[in-house]
């Protein structure tokens, strides 16, 4: 290989760890940077400036009531497909039940 060559190997194995290093500390800069500007990391931000702390806790409380709300009918559509699948295992072909388990013959 001449020295150009070499030269041109070894300029795309630098940028190659350039760009390798770069896309590593980036991710941990921003979150440095989300930390230090105040929203703690969590992704949510802060809330507004001039609230009293009875304020965001109201503010924190409702969230949090209309997420279980969110959850519990989450819940509720969920049993309702349990309670379908149990049904429809229950009305199964007799032939499948008489098959036992391995569906052996």
């Amino acid at each position: 290989m001449t020295e150009l060559g070499e030269f041109a190997m070894w300029i795309a194995i630098g940028g190659a760890l350039v760009a390798t290093v770069v896309g590593v500390i980036r991710p941990i800069g921003l979150a440095l940077a989300r930390r230090i500007g105040g929203s703690g990391g969590t992704g949510t931000p802060d809330p507004a400036p001039g609230l009293t702390t009875g304020e965001m806790t109201a503010e924190r409380m409702a969230a949090l009531e209309e997420r279980i709300n969110e959850l519990e009918a989450e819940r509720s559509g969920l049993e309702e497909r349990l309670d379908f699948a149990e049904r429809m295992l229950a009305q199964g072909q007799p032939e499948q039940r008489a098959v036992g388990p391995g569906g052996g013959a």
